[in-house]
């Protein structure tokens, strides 16, 4: 992993809509909390850089590739709001488009906190988890793969 944090308490996942990529990364990361005991300490949340789906549930395709690993795949989209970047000890950008927009709402207190997801990958080279919207079964297959890798980095590093 590049640039380790600091301790973690609260997490928010980023990427466009929080259809996708962001409620799965919370909801692989809630369930390797919770398996963990680690879940009443540590607090996991997603939003989106865009508003365009707020209150919908995460994407079907997506939901229905989580719930076959056994992730729960809950959450209702919402978007990032500045107060997130002071509320969150660690904010994690799916793209670097995401990254770009967070770091355009961060101000100089809190940027910090914002860090590309796939820094904390080992086993996956990617260097942005890709949005699966548009493809095929695959591609949510491979975001899975991607959070399950750097979500088991976090929770190493939580447990520091």
């Amino acid at each position: 992993m590049k640039n380790p944090s600091p301790a973690i308490t609260s997490l928010l996942f980023v990427c466009m809509g929080n259809i996708c990529r962001s409620p799965a990364g919370e909801n692989v990361m809630r369930k390797l909390l919770q398996d963990e005991g680690l879940d009443d300490h540590v607090l996991c949340d997603s939003a989106g850089t865009i508003g365009y789906h707020a209150g919908n549930p995460p994407d079907a395709r997506m939901s229905s590739a989580g719930r076959k690993r056994g992730l729960p795949m809950s959450g209702s989209a919402r978007q990032v709001a500045a107060q997130d970047l002071d509320r969150f000890d660690l904010i994690l950008a799916m793209d670097e488009a995401n990254h770009q927009d967070l770091m355009a709402l961060a101000t100089d207190e809190n940027r910090h906190k914002v860090k590309r997801f796939c820094d904390y990958c080992v086993q996956h080279s990617d260097t942005e988890v890709p949005d699966p919207y548009y493809g095929g079964s695959q591609g949510f297959e491979h975001v899975l793969d991607l959070l399950e890798d750097g979500c088991a980095q976090i929770l190493a590093e939580i447990k520091k």
